[in-house]
């Protein structure tokens, strides 16, 4: 389920968003159900490739990135934007409800994945949670994904050195497809205190969001069973 991290409490926050579809009625149409506080849509990309090129040179917070795009599909524009600027937020919106789509998605580093006709509030509250360090994936598809992952040659030495004791319980907790609520429950912790231990073990990882710091954990040998 997804991560229910509230809005940012900062009321003067403004997300910049960069929509990407090849279909004028989608972008259209995703652009309506922007028009609101606190999101600003800063561009507009008709192929994969310019996806990534927006994505560079307008360093948007979020990328709403369609699949099946001309020039360079989606997940591989995803991957580009990840590699040129791990703090961007990617949320794939596709019509296509596939868990080969959705865990292409997360390897290639999006925080997200919408049906095209989710709800607006969805959208809105998608946006903002994945800014907060949050995703919006099934738990259970995400631990299968960590799982296939821990068994492949793929390692990432060293990337949990820098992290508490606290910081690789909760961890191993996020890779489970924990919410912050729940983690806070099994750890004895208050929900306050482990939002906070989750984003400092975001930051010491160097990544953009919780999907990011379990798939590099798992790859550094986190034991998520």
């Amino acid at each position: 389920m997804p991560e229910t991290t509230p809005p940012a409490d900062d009321p003067g926050t403004t997300f910049r968003v960069l929509i990407a579809d090849d279909h004028p009625v989608v972008r259209s149409g995703l652009r309506a159900m922007l028009d609101a506080p606190g999101i600003r849509v800063v561009g507009e990309a008709t192929t994969g490739r310019e996806a990534a090129d927006q994505a560079a040179a307008l360093e948007p917070d979020v990328v709403l990135m369609d699949i099946r795009m001309p020039d360079m599909d989606g997940l591989t524009a995803t991957r580009l934007v990840k590699e040129s600027n791990p703090t961007i937020s990617v949320i794939i919106v596709t019509s296509f409800e596939s868990q080969d789509y959705l865990k292409q998605a997360i390897e290639a580093g999006a925080a997200g994945y919408l049906l095209k006709g989710t709800s607006r509030v969805l959208l809105l509250d998608s946006i903002r949670i994945v800014r907060e360090g949050g995703s919006m994936f099934e738990a259970s598809l995400l631990t299968s994904l960590l799982i296939d992952i821990a068994q492949r040659n793929v390692s990432a030495d060293g990337a949990l050195d820098e992290l508490t004791e606290r910081e690789r319980d909760a961890l191993r907790l996020v890779a489970q497809g924990m919410t912050n609520g729940e983690i806070a429950d099994r750890l004895g912790y208050s929900a306050g205190t482990i939002k906070n231990t989750v984003q400092q073990m975001i930051a010491k990882l160097g990544v953009s969001d919780r999907t990011q710091a379990a798939v590099l954990g798992v790859r550094a040998g986190l034991d998520i069973d």
